[in-house]
């Protein structure tokens, strides 16, 4: 008979998971980021909003299917409720960190930045935005059972 996983294995397992089903939507957000900056002109931080939200929907499947497939359901209506809440505060953290990041940048430069510039502040958003995430995910989202 196995003995039980430790906290921290389980905990290494959830957290990878959570990385994979997180890279996959980082590189959705990355890809409708650059696609509606430099293909369609958009504005940088609409641009940051919408392809946040284009991600999202790969993530709630993932992580929700996937990596916290375990946890107490509490209800998709309330789930759901609590995962946009969730992503709509990280989302408004995203953007305004890319803002900030752009402006630091121009400012810095004297001109507007380029695209190099731009998703390098945009990649530092996202990581910051993604340890936000993974702890309101593992502690309010997708709760442990009691």
């Amino acid at each position: 008979m196995n003995p039980p996983p430790s906290r921290l294995r389980r905990f290494v397992g959830v957290g990878s998971r959570f990385l994979v089903v997180g890279g996959l939507s980082t590189l959705i957000e990355i890809g409708v980021f650059n696609l509606l900056v430099y293909v369609w002109g958009w504005d940088v931080v609409a641009a940051k909003i919408a392809a946040s939200l284009v991600a999202l929907v790969n993530a709630y499947i993932g992580n929700r299917e996937w990596t916290f497939r375990h946890r107490d359901r509490r209800g998709r209506i309330a789930e759901v409720l609590l995962f946009l809440a969730t992503n709509a505060v990280c989302t408004a953290i995203g953007a305004a960190l890319v803002w900030a990041g752009v402006e630091l940048v121009a400012s810095s430069l004297g001109r507007a930045p380029g695209a190099f510039a731009v998703n390098a502040v945009n990649l530092v958003s996202i990581v910051i935005v993604v340890l936000l995430r993974f702890v309101l995910y593992h502690w309010v989202v997708f709760r442990a059972k009691p």
